[in-house]
């Protein structure tokens, strides 16, 4: 064992060491390393709450709002503030808590108080400072809240999506979902100018919880969003799908849509699709939310026999009074023809053909023109190629890279719409060509998009019109699509009182991808009116009618209506004197059979 003199010494040198540490380390906190010390302490006391950026508006053509956004307020609390919550009665201080706390909040939050005080109480156990007690809260009752003076109670800001129109342009106008994200329509593709920039504010905030009023205060404000006008005329949107439900629970369809366009512009004045949802409820939407009109494909069948006479003409291998003799069947590629109804041996014109809707007068005409001039004038016409409005999730549609892809019966079928596939965005616009002396116009569905001063700017656009055919090849259609809506054509339901209407029905066979094989029809009827003086051009597309129904009786009532509504809203004057139509056979004499 040592000498105890010396431990003595070792143990005072030990115990000097560790003390020369402890004033070392408050020599740093008090003098060298003060300020970050206390910078670290204020930090802790500085809250950061982002300020969310007003979402720009959404409005149709006219200003009516489609989308919108609305102020909220998520109500917070800290249970450890509200538990020494009191109120002054009678001059005397009664202590209230959490209890009483929860009794107040109440009705105003419209929420179950033993909620509430259960919310608070379980955060209290948990000395948990910062709790939700209500979200999405309306500006009054968050002024009613605060005039309650309770302590511990906050709010946070947000927006909430509201959309007054619901249901009839929810698949076109889109959603924002509750993490702020859009999900589709015109909220996503137009969400660089409709979102903002979100700004900070920045308090200092006491032990307590309390907001100190002369703390280092900051606020950083949020930059709002631009509002987006679009080219939709949101009565003309309402008609139009509140006919189009209408007429598919009458028919007892699957789903259908209808797209409407401004000749002139190439503009969307209405774009319905049913079934739909409603955006203000998302927890309820079915599970196909997106615009059928840009984004279902399908076979459109015979209203693409427009493209096919088109290039006939086009090219002149044909005129509207050419004859064609359509036997009882037809045989190509190995395999019959027929078309929908039996007959015997018809003598026909190209117009007979088309108002008759013969698939095989239309292979018989059509097959003197190559193949690639045909897949040259679908191409032309839009086939294949999206429509360039820029909505999110639109379709090309399918057709082969070449007329030389086609095989086989593929050859013949394309030629009515079969072996290919389109939107019913797509079909308009080829019948929008027709109409507009055959000039193609980029479809757009955005009008303008906010300058900051009240205005609007139009996008920027580098499409420009594509002239098709020949403005003397689509006056020539368009006579020849006025004979498909008199009553020796297949669409007389189609008809408007005081106006001349050009289009074409179209019954396909509908291809069902769940069951993997064709699979009831797909009715549809185009047109456009007046004809002599081409405005607007309606698309009303059915899917899978009750009893396969045909494109005339089961989408020509829809167009009728809808185009009735559109000419009278736009105060278009009644047509004139139509001009005489083509004959429809070389044998007069058997022409009205």
């Amino acid at each position: 064992m040592g000498h105890p003199r010396r431990r003595a010494r070792l143990l005072v040198v030990a115990m000097l060491f560790v003390f020369s540490l402890f004033a070392v380390q408050l020599v740093r906190i008090q003098g060298l390393d003060a300020a970050s010390v206390s910078q670290e302490a204020f930090g802790k006391r500085l809250k950061r709450l982002t300020i969310p950026a007003q979402r720009g508006t959404i409005t149709d053509t006219n200003g009516v709002v489609l989308a919108d956004s609305v102020d909220r307020r998520h109500v917070v609390g800290d249970s450890t503030a509200m538990a020494t919550y009191s109120e002054r009665v009678g001059g005397k201080k009664v202590e209230l808590g959490l209890e009483g706390a929860a009794a107040r909040l109440a009705p105003l939050l419209g929420l179950k108080e033993s909620d509430i005080r259960a919310t608070l109480e379980k955060a209290y156990a948990k000395k948990s400072r910062f709790v939700y007690l209500a979200k999405d809260v309306s500006p009054t009752q968050w002024r009613a809240v605060q005039e309650l003076s309770i302590p511990g109670i906050s709010s946070e800001r947000t927006v909430r999506r509201e959309y007054p129109q619901g249901t009839s342009v929810a698949p076109l106008v889109g959603w924002v979902g509750s993490n702020g994200q859009p999900g589709g329509g015109v909220e996503k593709m137009q969400e660089k100018s409709l979102v903002g920039a979100p700004g900070q504010h920045i308090y200092e905030r006491a032990p307590d919880g309390q907001i100190i009023a002369t703390g280092d205060n900051s606020d950083k404000p949020a930059v709002a969003g631009k509002n987006v006008q679009l080219t939709i005329n949101n009565d003309l949107q309402w008609f139009a799908q509140n006919a189009l439900i209408q007429r598919v629970k009458e028919t007892k369809g699957l789903s259908g849509d209808v797209v409407v366009t401004e000749v002139k512009t190439g503009r969307v004045l209405a774009a319905a699709s049913y079934p739909s949802f409603d955006p203000n409820d998302m927890g309820s939407a079915p599970g196909y939310l997106q615009l059928r009109p840009f984004d279902e494909v399908y076979e459109p069948g015979s209203t693409s026999k427009v493209i096919t006479m088109a290039g006939l003409i086009d090219k002149g291998y044909a005129t509207p009074t050419t004859p064609v003799t359509v036997p009882p069947t037809l045989r190509r590629a190995g395999r019959p023809f027929h078309d929908s109804e039996s007959h015997g041996t018809l003598n026909m014109t190209l117009a007979g053909v088309l108002a008759h809707s013969s698939n095989m007068g239309t292979i018989l005409a059509g097959e003197k023109m190559p193949a690639a001039t045909l897949h040259d004038y679908m191409t032309r016409f839009g086939l294949g190629q999206r429509t360039g409005a820029g909505l999110p999730g639109e379709s090309p549609g399918i057709l082969a890279k070449s007329g030389a892809d086609w095989k086989g019966d593929q050859r013949y079928t394309v030629m009515f719409g079969q072996g290919l596939a389109s939107t019913a965005a797509q079909q308009a616009a080829v019948f929008q060509t027709i109409a507009n002396g055959g000039v193609r116009m980029p479809m757009s569905v955005v009008k303008g998009v906010g300058d900051g001063k009240g205005g609007f700017t139009a996008p920027e656009d580098d499409r420009k019109p594509i002239q098709v055919i020949k403005p003397t090849t689509a006056a020539q259609l368009t006579r020849m699509m006025q004979s498909v809506v008199s009553e020796e054509g297949t669409a007389d339901q189609a008809q408007v009182p005081g106006y001349t209407v050009a289009g074409k029905t179209s019954t396909a066979e509908r291809y069902d991808s769940k069951l993997k094989r064709y699979s009831g029809t797909t009715a549809s009827f185009i047109g456009f009116a007046p004809a002599e003086k081409p405005e607007i051009v309606v698309a009303v597309t059915i899917q899978r009618p009750a009893g396969n129904g045909h494109g005339g009786p089961v989408a020509g009532p829809v167009f009728s209506k809808i185009m009735s509504f559109a000419l009278q809203q736009r105060k278009v004057p009644p047509s004139g004197n139509a001009p005489k139509p083509y004959p429809l056979s070389t044998e007069p004499a058997t022409e009205h059979q």
